[in-house]
């Protein structure tokens, strides 16, 4: 069995999953993992993990690790369909990038005006056992969280 620590993409408030308005999420459809609810300010979203960045999109993005696994951070809800506003790419697909390296520069404030809600929801992609994730501290308690600390394991 492989442990994977995966950090916090973004600082904020750490929250469960199951406590993202979103089904895609909170249901575990993609992955099960945790999420962040951001600070209202432009940041930089952060890797989770060491790895090749397989799927770069404005607002989202995944990164394989050499362990395949595959983490997927996406940057607010709905925010697909503001294509690309408020999102600047900081690397490129295929590249590779340390954990803690930054990947996207996100604009909470232009996505909080465009009326979506900023909250970065990270999982690992196609888990189906939601015991195979262990939420850290922060997320438990829903407690601040800093970019690149611990938000949660994956074991596999």
């Amino acid at each position: 069995m492989t442990s994977t620590p995966v950090l916090a993409p973004v600082g904020g408030r750490a929250v469960a999953l199951g406590d993202v308005p979103d089904p895609v999420f909170s249901q575990g459809m993609v992955g099960y993992g945790a999420a962040v609810d951001p600070p209202r300010a432009v940041i930089d979203a952060v890797a989770p993990v060491s790895g090749r960045i397989l799927k770069l999109m404005p607002h989202a993005y995944i990164v394989m690790t050499s362990e395949n696994v595959g983490i997927l951070v996406h940057l607010g809800l709905d925010t697909v369909t503001l294509n690309g506003a408020g999102f600047t790419a900081r690397a490129a697909e295929a590249d590779t990038v340390t954990a803690g390296q930054p990947v996207i520069t996100y604009d909470v404030p232009t996505v909080v005006a465009a009326g979506f809600n900023p909250i970065v929801a990270v999982v690992v992609m196609d888990e189906r056992e939601p015991g195979n994730v262990v939420p850290g501290d922060a997320v438990a308690s829903g407690a601040g969280i800093a970019a690149g600390s611990a938000l949660f394991t994956a074991n596999r």
